[in-house]
């Protein structure tokens, strides 16, 4: 009998490292990383993270971030299908979680296609994760009764987002979390502006969980000139609506516009 026809297929791991700080990590995370012998890693991926690693554990970095040289997706895919296939216990390490914003979705149905087995760990994505850095709940039974997460870098192919629309959501209770919405500030404050108040409060927040960590607070009429005054880049997470004006410790930039401070 041959048995190799009873053997299960090999499994890949796709692992959301948190938004940066190590000790938010999940246990079964922690797990994962110190079992893998080959770890595929993203640029947004710190070195403390990779400390949970085993010393003898091949790590690849595969650095995707935009407006950077990033390493092709279809490169990656194959990597980690062909490693797998070979006997390696592969994880592949994301920031924040495989499956918000991480490409988590196109990675398992190309891994399930070759009849792999794959295994999703989540992490605590950027959005909640900045927000709490700055005292900001994303809902608020007063003031927002839902969250919005979006990315403001669509792909090339992709139709523009109608900001309009989401603007005209958000402004029904919701709040807006922006994603890689750096490099298009100004379409995207353009946008809102037609379905939200100019004194809508926005917080931005740099390298969310990190000691690196900066953030700013405006009103969204203010967006734009906010993010280039302060020389905030990306990774950068944007919150907008009334429950980021309780951003802890932030001073509104623009005396001029009123801004609802809430206890």
């Amino acid at each position: 009998m041959n048995t190799d026809l009873y053997k299960p297929a090999p499994t890949v791991h796709l692992v959301g490292a948190g938004p940066g700080d190590p000790e938010l990590l999940t246990l079964k995370a922690v797990r994962a990383i110190r079992q893998a012998t080959l770890l595929l890693v993203d640029d947004l991926v710190g070195d403390a993270v990779l400390r949970y690693a085993r010393r003898s554990a091949r790590i690849v970095h595969v650095g995707k971030r935009g407006g950077c040289a990033s390493t092709p997706q279809a490169f990656i895919e194959r990597l980690m299908a062909a490693e797998a296939l070979n006997g390696e216990r592969v994880v592949r390490l994301k920031g924040g979680d495989p499956f918000v914003f991480g490409r988590g979705g196109e990675e398992a149905t190309h891994l399930r296609a070759l009849g792999l087995r794959v295994e999703v760990v989540n992490g605590i994505t950027a959005g909640p994760a900045a927000a709490t850095s700055i005292g900001v709940p994303l809902t608020h039974r007063d003031h927002a009764h839902g969250v919005i997460f979006v990315t403001g870098h669509a792909r090339g192919d992709a139709a523009p987002l109608d900001w309009a629309a989401l603007a005209a959501a958000a402004g029904q209770g919701l709040t807006l979390v922006i994603y890689m919405g750096i490099a298009t500030i100004e379409a995207i404050e353009a946008g809102l502006l037609h379905g939200l108040k100019a004194a809508t409060p926005v917080a931005i927040v740099q390298h969310a969980s990190l000691p690196q960590q900066r953030h700013a607070c405006c009103a969204l009429s203010e967006l734009a000139r906010v993010v280039a005054r302060e020389g905030l880049s990306s990774p950068a997470i944007i919150v907008v609506g009334d429950v980021a004006a309780a951003a802890r410790g932030l001073a509104w930039p623009i005396a001029a516009v009123p801004v609802r401070r809430f206890a």
